[in-house]
């Protein structure tokens, strides 16, 4: 695997996406990518005693969905690498510790899935690895009062606040086949500029996407022209068109630059405001939607530049500023 200029590692022996598993709650199956889930619930809670329980459940059932779609056993994975946005990474951890599978928990924030590929693809490349599952969950009832406020105070949020998106999406990597392949891996540094209000995701997070796609174009010597899409992860409309307007300045046309935030939920759809974020927004988006349209030869070559605010729940109450970061991949298909 060659290092490419100071971010960006391409691959040797690219993976392959063999299968891929997406749970959804019930607003996203209400969305426009609704019927491209594996999985949707009516019901947020999924008949458990606690929102936490229930995001649990949705990682669990996504890797099941993955492992089955991709005729294999958990006994036939090398390693399973993930993370949600929960303190000591639970989603994760406890909600998976019925896989006798190695583990690896990782944590970008929203930025975690593009982090879980690079890692997956890292050690498939590097041959430590035959089978890797990558993947991230989230839950807006546990997202919002860890980070802001619970959903039963009835808190009054801004236009340009975000919702939390409820799912999970898992990728099986493998090192032999045909399809999608993640080519190369961009990954991002921390950028803060200041914003410190939890309710502006958006425009803390759209610096460093945009840092992270021009560290890649620069490594590679790729334009925006040479991918069918550049697609962020959690921006929402409001930090999409912030990271157009940063794009525009350095000479940079961003008119097939999208966020999956932005994608995930119509506009009409009740308290969705500027749009989607959260762990599982860019694995949904990518998973159910990008990958389908790879596969079935409508795009080529795609780049997905996750995002992630790098708050914490003690960091927000003291009134810091928020760092975030954004990791990028590199998905192509192949005869």
């Amino acid at each position: 695997m060659p290092k490419v200029g100071k971010q960006t590692w391409v691959f040797t022996n690219p993976p392959v996406i063999q299968a891929t598993g997406t749970v959804a709650g019930k607003t996203e199956s209400d969305g426009p990518f609704g019927d491209e889930f594996d999985i949707r619930h009516t019901d947020d809670r999924l008949g458990k005693n606690t929102w936490e329980h229930a995001e649990q459940t949705m990682f669990n059932e996504a890797i099941h969905e993955a492992l089955r779609k991709g005729g294999k056993q958990p006994t036939d994975i090398d390693l399973m690498i993930g993370g949600d946005l929960n303190a000591q990474l639970t989603s994760f951890y406890v909600g998976n510790r019925d896989f006798p599978i190695p583990a690896l928990g990782v944590y970008a924030a929203c930025a975690s899935i593009t982090e879980a590929l690079s890692v997956a693809s890292l050690a498939i490349d590097g041959g430590y690895a035959d089978y890797v599952l990558a993947g991230t969950s989230s839950h807006n009832s546990t997202a919002e009062r860890q980070f802001r406020f619970p959903t039963e105070y009835g808190a009054q949020r801004p236009p340009t606040a975000q919702r939390t998106v409820t799912g999970s999406g898992v990728a099986l990597l493998g090192r032999t086949g045909t399809g999608v392949q993640v080519s190369a891996a961009t990954i991002g540094h921390i950028c803060d500029y200041g914003i410190k209000s939890p309710w502006e995701m958006g425009a803390a997070m759209a610096p460093a996407a945009k840092s992270t796609i021009v560290a890649h174009l620069r490594d590679t010597g790729r334009t925006l022209a040479d991918f069918d899409c550049v697609a962020t992860g959690d921006l929402g409309r409001v930090g999409l068109a912030i990271l157009h307007d940063l794009l525009k300045q350095d000479n940079f046309d961003p008119s097939h630059v999208t966020d999956c935030g932005a994608l995930i939920f119509r506009p009409d759809q009740p308290e969705v405001f500027s749009g989607g974020s959260g762990g599982a927004c860019c694995s949904l988006v990518t998973f159910a939607h990008f990958l389908r349209k790879l596969t079935e030869g409508t795009w080529q070559r795609i780049l997905v530049s996750a995002t992630g605010a790098l708050l914490s729940n003690v960091s927000a109450q003291q009134g810091d500023t928020i760092p975030c970061v954004s990791h990028a991949v590199v998905l192509e298909r192949k005869g």
